[in-house]
């Protein structure tokens, strides 16, 4: 605080301070990294079935949301132009010119070293590994190729987002089995219908910024369609984690339910009067059927001690 006299307003000198840490830590986008840190932490628990060492399940943690968050940080250096042509967007740092390219570039690659040596040297190799595929899919083939040339980008980015489970299941098993499929199918499957809900609202949005995404290209009603098999994907593969001994009953009987009411729901969009109404509740369902899916798993993993 700086007071020079008794009639001078009070300025608060931590207050551009407390903005600019908020715009760095914004340029990770904590949400989306919050998301995969469940499902991070669920892969390793679904793996070590409740026998978990808590040293490398930590420096995993660390390691992965290092990663995710460099990725995360090329994604806004990449879509700093575009940025500026969608209402959701504009008001990000770099969009706004608030932060230097220069100093976020730097801050991308030091969260990336950061990361992958964490997951190289005090995890094992295989999880660094696929840390890097994690990122090469996302910022190369993901944002800097095809988000803007093709349909396809959501698909073909599902890859990277279906990582973080992956990383968590073998960073305890140290190879890729059954269960790192089936996490990585549940994954995979999830991303594409919730991207395109939220896509479907902001359509005209993206329409505008250049984005050549599914809604944009085909149109809503196509989008629709093609969100049907993967939602519906999803109770298979749920069952299968049961079926092999990944999961207990308990998580069978939610997983399933959350996987056909989504399902339900998706199916009403054909039908839907009110399409923006339909997809907020689309999309809101997604992140909850997540959360809900591997929340349960973990606490319902064979072998827990209790």
């Amino acid at each position: 605080m700086s007071r020079a006299s008794s009639n001078t307003v009070v300025v608060n000198d931590k207050a551009p301070a407390r903005a600019m840490l908020k715009d760095w830590i914004q340029l990770t986008k904590p949400r989306i990294l919050q998301l995969n840190l469940v499902a991070a932490f669920g892969g390793y628990w679904l793996a070590s079935k409740w026998n978990a060492d808590w040293g490398i399940l930590l420096w995993m943690l660390l390691g992965t949301v290092l990663t995710m968050a460099s990725s995360c940080v090329m994604n806004n250096i990449w879509d700093q132009k575009l940025d500026q042509r969608m209402q959701r967007t504009l008001n990000r740092p770099l969009a706004t010119g608030r932060l230097k390219t220069r100093s976020v570039l730097f801050y991308a690659i030091s969260l990336g070293l950061a990361g992958e040596a964490i997951l190289f040297w005090k995890v094992n190799i295989l999880s660094g590994w696929l840390g890097l595929l994690g990122m090469f899919v996302y910022v190369v083939v993901y944002t800097m190729w095809l988000k803007r040339t093709s349909t396809w980008s959501t698909s073909v980015g599902g890859i990277s987002g279906a990582m973080p489970p992956v990383i968590g299941y073998c960073a305890f098993t140290n190879e890729i089995d059954a269960g790192a499929f089936l996490l990585f199918a549940l994954l995979f499957l999830w991303e594409p219908a919730h991207f395109w809900s939220l896509a479907i609202r902001r359509v005209e949005e993206y329409r505008a910024a250049g984005y050549p995404l599914l809604p944009v290209r085909k149109g809503i009603e196509r989008t629709k369609l093609q969100m049907i098999p993967y939602v519906a994907l999803l109770t298979p593969t749920v069952i299968m984690l049961y079926v092999l001994n990944y999961s207990g009953i308990v998580f069978l009987a939610v997983s399933v339910i959350a996987s056909l009411i989504w399902m339900w729901h998706t199916l009403l969009g054909k039908r839907a009067a009110d399409t923006d109404q339909w997809a907020r509740t689309n999309f809101l369902i997604s992140v909850n059927y997540l959360m809900i899916v591997f929340l349960t798993m973990i606490l319902d993993t064979p072998g827990r001690p209790f």
